[in-house]
């Protein structure tokens, strides 16, 4: 468990203050209290992560929509005729790590050396950040080039996949895509089934990994129920922040730093309440202007999906896993459907075979997975969820008041670029023809989802409209660069603000080619070098790295 400490308890001062104990939250403070001399205060709003249904994987969605749920809905969008998407994001030690689907997947080599371009800093190269992931990573299939072992994110095999997960990596493979069995090593492209962030079955979250080894540390003091609702800025500097915890308000000073890490909808929130953020905006919605800082809350990015569903003709999907039998599984080997993710197998591919990288990322889920799990599947089916991975539209985070517990205006921007629709309308056809080989075209029946009469892209471009979701990885929201619309440099410092840091999703410059969770956390591990100035992790000579093909 944990550390915490009563509000009476609370020193004056720390020498960083972190908000949010999210991804990268949990990983920089266990990272910065490595070393004895940080004294480190790690405020979270949300609650406790010891839940049944955060530990055991296949429960992941039913945490959604409770208190320790954001719960946010977007804006409506007008690329969606109009609907409102509902966007769940982690209210508890962990953060979305405790609720998230577990998949470990970095993105591909183009996007790091993508961000190292558009920072101006060859630091966030695929070649620099590697031994960043390497350095937090325990990979149950060893060391190697691209992977590690020691580090306190265990990265494991689904122990229990379900037989559907590997029919359809064969049927993948009959249709012409390369078998994959390592998406983080020298090729992404291609179908195979998904590493996971577990450990012997159960969820290994953020928090499992770097906060709770680090909670009897003298140095880390951890409040939840902590609510920041203002960084204190003094002369142009972050001297503080300021919380509401139990009924009351609270101020605590930071002699070296304050870092933001609420992830892409929380610190665009937080630093425009803070007055730093669209001056115009700002004044707007009643907020003193500190900082005429444009960029923050702009740029925002999404991984949009689209499920294609079927019914099946045989065979039970992992509905059936919510049961006793199946809890005396995991209870007992921590096997069995309940030690699933539900996405176990994945396949990244193009749009058009111009493309230099896959755009295309696809989910398989032997279980009928519909509106965010707002309903619990109806019968057996199959899912192939298609996600855009390479997005060309945006959107933003604005304030709609001053008062810091309201929610903010989320505008995800969805298919605001007709490329998107373009590109997810291929993913689709691209899902039926892997459905229509064999082995998996013998156990599935009929499409339920677009269905099996809609054919035509202008069909099916109104029916990616109608059945659009989020794969909530939002990003971008305070990103890194040089330009006017950067909200931090490429060392996730502020602009113009001098002791103050974001170190969470917000300062990517671009989505990665891939789910989110491990870049967040290997921004942690930057973060925290930069910190307390240590080197940068060693780097593998290159011909020990395998060029892609």
């Amino acid at each position: 468990m944990s550390r915490r400490t009563a509000p009476e308890e609370l020193r004056g001062s720390y020498d960083v203050v972190v908000v949010g104990a999210g991804s990268a939250g949990c990983a920089l403070a266990g990272r910065l209290t490595e070393d004895p001399s940080v004294r480190v205060l790690l405020l979270e709003a949300g609650g406790s992560d010891k839940l049944l249904e955060v530990q055991v994987p296949a429960g992941m969605y039913k945490v959604w929509r409770t208190r320790r749920d954001w719960n946010y809905t977007t804006e409506e969008q007008p690329g969606l005729d109009g609907r409102r998407l509902f966007w769940p994001r982690g209210k508890l030690l962990g953060g979305s790590s405790s609720i998230n689907a577990m998949i470990y997947i970095r993105g591909a080599r183009a996007d790091y050396d993508e961000w190292a371009r558009l920072t101006g800093d060859p630091s966030w190269s695929y070649e620099q950040v590697l031994p960043l992931f390497r350095r937090m990573e325990d990979n149950a299939r060893g060391a190697d080039g691209y992977h590690g072992v020691g580090g306190p994110l265990r990265v494991e095999d689904l122990r229990s996949p379900h037989p559907w997960t590997t029919a359809v990596v064969e049927s993948a493979v009959a249709t012409g895509h390369p078998r994959n069995d390592d998406f983080n090593g020298p090729a992404q492209e291609g179908v195979g089934q998904y590493q996971v962030t577990q450990k012997r079955g159960r969820r290994w979250s953020s928090a499992d990994a770097y906060l709770h080894p680090a909670a009897d540390r003298p140095n880390l003091t951890v409040l939840t129920g902590a609510l920041t609702t203002r960084v204190l800025v003094e002369g142009g500097r972050a001297t503080g922040v300021e919380f509401r915890r139990g009924g009351r308000l609270h101020t605590v000073r930071a002699e070296r730093e304050v870092v933001l890490s609420g992830g892409a909808v929380n610190t665009p929130q937080l630093l425009q309440l803070s007055g730093i953020g669209p001056a115009d905006h700002l004044r707007e919605v009643g907020v003193d202007v500190v900082h005429d800082l444009p960029g923050v809350g702009g740029g925002l990015q999404d991984h949009p999906l689209v499920p294609v569903i079927w019914h099946v003709r045989s065979g039970r999907s992992l509905t059936h896993g919510d049961s006793p039998s199946g809890y005396a599984r995991w209870f007992g080997a921590r096997r069995g459907p309940l030690s699933s993710n539900l996405a176990e197998a994945g396949l990244f591919t193009r749009s058009a075979p111009e493309l230099a990288e896959p755009d295309l990322q696809m989910h398989f889920l032997p279980v009928k997975f519909w509106r965010q799990a707002e309903v619990d599947p109806d019968v057996d089916a199959f899912t192939a969820a298609v996600v855009l991975v390479d997005v060309q539209s945006r959107g933003s985070v604005r304030l709609r008041s001053a008062d810091p517990t309201w929610a903010p205006a989320i505008d995800a921007g969805y298919l605001t670029d007709d490329r998107d629709l373009e590109a997810l309308v291929t993913g689709v056809e691209k899902a039926r023809e892997i459905a229509g080989a064999a082995p998996l075209a013998d156990v599935l029946g009929e499409e339920w989802s677009p269905g099996g009469t809609v054919h035509g892209r202008e069909a099916l471009r109104q029916k990616v409209k109608d059945t659009l979701e989020s794969l909530y990885h939002p990003v971008s929201s305070c990103r890194m660069g040089t330009d006017a619309q950067a909200v931090v440099d490429s060392r996730l410092r502020v602009h113009g603000i001098e002791g103050l840091r974001v170190a969470d999703a917000s300062v990517m410059p671009t989505l990665v080619r891939g789910n989110t969770n491990a870049p967040t956390i290997m921004i942690a591990e930057r973060a925290a070098d930069l910190i307390l100035g240590r080197a940068p992790a060693e780097r593998l000579p290159a011909e020990q790295l395998t060029a892609a093909p």
